[in-house]
């Protein structure tokens, strides 16, 4: 459509390279999203606080348990196998302690992360029904996917990784300082002056190493096609009003996606990665000193023993802080994104007016109309037009010439800059858009059906739509003949942009759906240009009876298809510069006589 980008395939990728511009802020508002789960953050923490302290204090009992041993025999006192054994006991202990804490910090991290992104994506796709059209227009279909997939995919994987890291990081640090410092402050002195060569080699590590992995899932793919098919057709959603049924459809898709999600990100989380050792010119500089201090007898060897594992230990979450950091990063970029999004001008709440809409006459009248999508830029300037009940009004002229617009402003997916639209003497904008719109259908050019029956698919036209008046609707479109010859008939599934039947099939589907929907006024936007003349001739059949008695708005190219239209109006640079019957215009002799003369010659050239 003109006016109107349309943007179909591949997710981008490398979105979330790019840094945050607003990081605080940003960060400070995704907690907001953590905050109705506080009391979980808490256990998530008091479990790290223990599962940690468990492991910080299992290098100095075996240190305790070395101790004894070389005293065993250096003193000749022989084995206290009682104080092993109780030693043992309590390590043994200690390490189940651990695990089964880290197991519970793991698990109740997921639940928090999962059922935090479950809200968020819900109140996205709930924010994707309520933008207006332009919004549709300024932004490609591939970015708003990536917002309302990847980057909440993203949020949920950081989420899940870099608050446990973080959390045992800091507690893992803190810890094992406290537990040097009282073996050894001068051992711990000598660690400490290996750190800033450590946080230089973590640093060019993670430069090379930063990785951005997301969990591909069968649920995920199903809601990204369900989000690309409600913003692909928001066009029908909208004009049938179907907002409530997209959300709890996007609902019961997300709910499998959340049963699904956090059990895989909990298996996920639990296989940490493996990090890379560093610190081993500490590891030396530790051993040699702990070495001479053994010899002068100011340091037990089990002292020593403890003060190198707690070496190696240190430079763990320090590199862990360094893959937090790029996490986070990622993070707070793809929540800029989403909260972007969120913070996109929404079409007004309307109240319903108390006007009864079916009594209201199908006659259309526009008054001195002026718009456009930029306001300094008009596309409509000056449009005065009144189509009287029962009409076919076709609609014609070059590209970019205001056709659509016209159809944008009737469905009010677009407000006038000045001027009024009347339906039955009513202006529209009195009306709620969805009392506006509900007296519409519209035939697109561009078929949109979504994935389902065939029987749904028609039955979209109308709510509480019986079999028979599906059945019914699909005779009138000249549709049942196909329909019955499918081998599940009205129950056949349509799959991805419904390709198991063809153009002109997708056609008559969508012609059956309107002649359910029963409008005052039909919408028809280049309804037959992309299918065969054969084809054609079924589809104008089930158009004319559609039509009968109906108000009609047609836009075509193919002149030859409104021959018998009861006005024809011939648009340029957003003005009418023509109107008339057919007969009328060719004896004019102007610009539609030069259109029709000049495609009537490719069809001959091509016949």
């Amino acid at each position: 459509m003109s006016q109107q980008q349309k943007h179909h395939g591949s997710i981008p990728k490398g979105m979330h390279e790019t840094k945050p511009k607003e990081f605080k802020k940003t960060l400070l508002r995704l907690a907001r999203y953590l905050k109705p789960r506080t009391f979980q953050l808490v256990l998530v923490v008091c479990a790290a606080i223990l599962a940690t302290l468990f492991n910080v204090i299992s290098p100095k009992l075996l240190g305790d348990a070395t101790s004894s041993l070389f005293a065993s025999f250096t003193e000749g006192t022989g084995v206290q196998f009682g104080f092993l054994g109780r030693i043992t006991m309590i390590l043994a202990g200690l390490y189940l302690l651990s695990a089964f804490f880290t197991f519970l910090q793991q698990y109740l991290m997921a639940g928090v992360a999962q059922k935090t992104i479950y809200e968020m994506r819900q109140e996205v796709n709930e924010k994707l029904t309520r933008l207006p059209l332009k919004y549709y227009d300024k932004h490609s279909h591939g970015d708003t996917l990536s917002r309302a997939v990847n980057d909440i995919d993203n949020i949920n994987t950081s989420l899940q990784q870099a608050l446990t890291q973080m959390i045992t990081s800091v507690i893992t640090i803190v810890g094992i300082i406290v537990m040097m410092l009282l073996i050894s402050p001068v051992l711990t002195l000598v660690v400490f002056i290996t750190v800033p060569l450590s946080m230089l080699a973590v640093r060019f590590i993670a430069s090379f190493s930063q990785k951005h992995f997301g969990t591909q899932q069968k649920e995920l793919g199903d809601i990204n096609g369900h989000v690309e098919e409600m913003f692909t057709g928001h066009q029908e959603v909208k004009a049938f009003g179907h907002e409530e049924k997209a959300i709890q459809q996007f609902n019961e898709v997300n709910e499998r996606f959340y049963q699904s999600g956090w059990k895989a990100q909990f298996i996920s989380g639990l296989m940490m990665p493996i990090m890379t050792f560093i610190g081993n010119l500490g590891y030396v500089f530790v051993s040699i000193t702990g070495g001479i201090f053994v010899l002068n007898g100011t340091l037990l060897i089990g002292g020593v023993q403890a003060f190198i594992q707690y070496t190696q230990q240190f430079s763990q979450p320090l590199v862990q802080a360094a893959g937090i950091a790029n996490t986070i990063q990622s993070a707070i970029a793809s929540a800029e994104r989403v909260f972007s999004l969120l913070d996109e001008d929404e079409e007004t709440e309307e109240t319903p007016a108390s006007i009864d809409t079916g009594a209201l006459k199908g006659d259309v009248s526009f008054e001195r109309v002026a718009f456009g999508y930029d306001k300094n830029v008009p596309v409509i300037r000056d449009l005065s037009l009144h189509a009287k009940e029962g009409q076919t009004i076709a609609i014609v002229g070059p590209t970019g010439a205001g056709k659509t617009t016209i159809i944008n402003l009737l469905m009010r997916f677009y407000e006038l800059n000045k001027g009024s639209i009347k339906v039955g003497g009513t202006d529209i904008s009195e009306l709620s858009r969805e009392q506006a719109r509900s007296m519409f259908a519209m035939v697109l050019q561009d078929t949109w059906l979504f994935n389902g029956t065939i029987r749904e698919n028609i039955a979209y036209g109308r709510d509480g739509a019986t079999d028979e008046d599906i059945i019914r609707a699909a005779k009138a479109a000249y549709a049942d003949d196909f329909i019955r010859t499918l081998p599940d008939g009205y129950d056949t599934v349509l799959g991805e942009d419904a390709q198991n039947i063809s153009q002109g099939q997708r056609q008559l589907l969508t012609i059956a759906r309107a002649i359910l929907a029963d409008p005052k006024i039909l919408i028809l936007d280049e309804a037959t240009s992309s299918v065969d003349t054969r084809t054609e001739m079924n589809i104008q059949k089930a158009m004319n009876k559609l039509m009968a008695n109906r108000t009609s708005f047609v836009i075509a190219h193919r002149l030859s298809t409104i021959k018998d239209a009861d006005l024809i109006l011939v648009m340029k640079n957003g003005d009418i510069i023509e109107k008339g019957s057919h007969e009328e215009l060719l004896r004019e002799n102007g610009f539609y006589a030069d259109l029709y003369n000049s495609q009537f010659s490719r069809e001959e050239a091509v016949s």
